[in-house]
């Protein structure tokens, strides 16, 4: 829909807006796909400049960022979408070090599937169910909140 360039604290980022549906708008950062929750939903009718790409539309504030991106050299891996399968959650908030599996390879349980940094000790993350990664949703370097989906196991 609309594609936005912000530079927050020196870190550049690419903001495209894909859907505004109520309350919620769906968008990228940099290639990662969020939901934010508007304070107020947006009436697409009432704005002519999201039906109409000849009028533009005043930037909005960007969305803040789960997390700062990664340098290049660290991206391992793209990052999916979310997968069928069980969602592997981070336990605490922390920061992604290493992601040791890759989309469609088979896990016991128990395996360690990536490794979380909070408050300076590294935090191996288990596999909590056998099956094969439908998808990774984090990347090295990311910063992560407690709860967050890091990867399916189908």
């Amino acid at each position: 829909m609309n594609k936005y360039q912000y530079k927050v604290k020196g870190v550049d980022y690419e903001v495209e807006i894909a859907e505004v549906e109520g309350n919620i708008a769906k968008v990228n950062v940099n290639g990662i796909p969020f939901e934010v929750e508007l304070q107020k939903p947006i009436n697409a009718a009432k704005h002519p400049t999201m039906n109409n790409p000849k009028v533009q539309a005043p930037q909005p504030a960007a969305p803040k960022p789960a997390a700062q991106p990664a340098p290049a050299a660290q991206a391992a891996q793209p990052v999916q979408a979310a997968g069928a399968g069980t969602p592997v959650k981070a336990p605490l908030p922390g920061t992604i070090t290493e992601v040791k599996v890759q989309v469609g390879q088979q896990v016991n349980v128990g395996d360690t599937v990536l490794v979380l940094e909070a408050m300076k000790m590294q935090n191996n993350i288990e596999a909590e169910t056998a099956g094969q990664i439908t998808s990774i949703l984090v990347k090295q370097g990311e910063t992560v909140m407690e709860g967050s989906v890091l990867l399916t196991i189908g």
